[in-house]
């Protein structure tokens, strides 16, 4: 068995075309055309435990690898691998160790998908840094359909790992270079799927003898993962789900560093927070539109939206494409796997303590914000509220983060009626704040005086929500804690 540690970009076509041209890599490539087969069961048994399990062909060569991995990772991986070497393209699957991950599914194993490219490798030194760089060019084949791919690879050999994130800055530099979150497998898997659309946050994997910061870590990575996979589909759609969810795993990411800022004494986390709220900026706007189309009934101010709207995605393409922007996932995604604050020795008993028992910490702090802060919302100014909403929001998403660690039924239970008094509370409380900004918001597109403006922060549809915010936090109030 080994361990796997790289680091993936996404390029164009054109983008590898001009990072040929330039080769900032010190030598020629070595070229070699690549075969590879994934197998799985017809229920896809192998995925849903994390496993990918394919059989590459190059030249007169192959080569049988599994890798397990969760599959919530953005960017920076380490994972597991077993490789050998086979004779044909049937999986052998009489290593002790493989058995044992494979169990049940070998007699079902069937060929799903298959990967074609053309590799072009260097071995790069940087100081003591051995690291190998694979361009890939080629596609990636379900039954009958396929997908383009053109990614490259850095995986360290030898050294220290920083070498992998200078090495993706300097080609980021050569041409625009875009995080990459998926591995072939799941390119494969997804290929045989419906069409991409928005992707929502699911649970990542975590268990109680965890540690903080290794949970920290995890979670983090898969809200950069659920970031990055919707900003994928708005670069070829204008899709406000992907727009929604894409905000969404950025605020879940400003959260969870705010929720686990206690782990932190580190000089670029702070740095690091401001540019992620940049980036969440970047997306207001058009998100702010969105609403406000789908709760007008005035043609002349949909209309009018509908342009603002199209305004709104320009800029909003423009900035996610935008090198400030590429350049904050490598950033952060170093930040996450090897940051200064996972070695710094004044905060390592805190990092070090069970994940359960920092989560029951972040609960506690974040119940009593909301309780104290909403107990009287009907007669609270806007500001109040919005500090109330913002709690509320950091205790929901601490609580479906660390939900795989209260795993009993009882556990189970109350945990999901919390989220369902948690989501009762929100969205009152989220339907007050578009209130409250939807003037500004008209303002700023020039639109306060449409026919039908004044109708989306009337004072009698205020009135309701505040009552119904006021019921929905008696309501959370009276929800027993899960923690507890």
């Amino acid at each position: 068995m080994m361990q796997e540690t790289e680091l993936k970009l996404e390029l164009s076509r054109s983008g590898a075309g001009t990072l040929l041209k330039k080769n900032p890599f010190g030598s020629s490539p070595t070229v070699l055309q690549q075969r590879s087969i994934y197998f799985d069961t017809p229920g896809w048994d192998l995925s849903k435990r994390g496993l990918s399990l394919r059989i590459r062909q190059s030249g007169n060569e192959r080569i049988q690898t599994v890798k397990a991995g969760d599959g919530a990772a953005a960017g920076s991986f380490t994972r597991e691998e077993w490789e050998r070497p086979v004779a044909g393209d049937t999986p052998i699957l009489d290593d002790p160790e493989i058995r044992d991950l494979l169990a049940g599914a070998g007699p079902k194993l069937a060929p799903l998908f298959e990967v074609h490219v053309k590799r072009r490798s260097w071995n790069v030194m940087d100081g003591d840094a051995a690291i190998e760089v694979s361009l890939d060019l080629g596609k990636v084949v379900a039954a009958d359909r396929e997908a383009p791919l053109c990614e490259i690879e850095f995986e360290k050999k030898a050294g220290s790992p920083k070498a992998l994130f200078a090495l993706a800055r300097k080609v980021d530099l050569i041409t625009p270079a875009h995080l990459g979150v998926l591995s072939k497998a799941e390119r494969g898997y997804h290929l045989l799927g419906a069409a991409p659309g928005a992707v929502k946050s699911a649970a990542t994997p975590l268990i109680s003898e965890m540690s903080a910061a290794t949970a920290f870590a995890r979670i983090a990575a898969a809200c950069l993962k659920q970031f990055r996979l919707n900003e994928a589909v708005l670069g070829w759609s204008r899709d406000a789900d992907a727009l929604h969810q894409a905000r969404v795993s950025l605020r879940r990411l400003r959260s969870l560093c705010s929720i686990c800022k206690s782990l932190f004494d580190d000089s670029r986390f702070d740095h690091l927070r401001e540019e992620l709220k940049w980036l969440a900026s970047e997306l207001g706007d058009a998100r702010n539109i969105d609403v406000m189309i789908d709760r007008t009934s005035s043609e002349p101010l949909f209309n009018r939206l509908q342009n603002a709207r199209e305004d709104a995605y320009t800029a909003v393409k423009a900035s996610l494409s935008s090198q400030r922007a590429r350049s904050l996932m490598i950033d952060v995604t170093e930040w996450i796997s090897i940051g200064d604050w996972r070695s710094d020795q004044s905060d390592e008993t805190l990092r070090e303590q069970s994940s359960r028992d920092f989560a029951s910490s972040v609960f506690d702090k974040f119940w009593k914000k909301v309780v104290k802060g909403g107990s009287n919302l009907i007669d609270a100014d806007d500001e109040t509220r919005h500090k109330v909403r913002i709690a509320a929001k950091k205790l929901r998403y601490a609580a479906e983060f660390f939900e795989p660690l209260y795993t009993s039924k009882a556990e189970a239970k109350r945990h999901r009626r919390f989220i369902e008094a948690m989501k009762g509370l929100q969205d009152q409380l989220g339907s007050l704040n578009d209130i409250a900004t939807a003037p500004d918001t008209l303002a700023a597109l020039e639109l306060s005086d449409v026919a039908g403006a004044k109708d989306l922060f009337s004072a009698d549809d205020k009135s309701k929500l505040l009552k119904d915010a006021a019921d929905a936090h008696d309501a959370f109030v009276n929800t027993r804690r899960f923690w507890r």
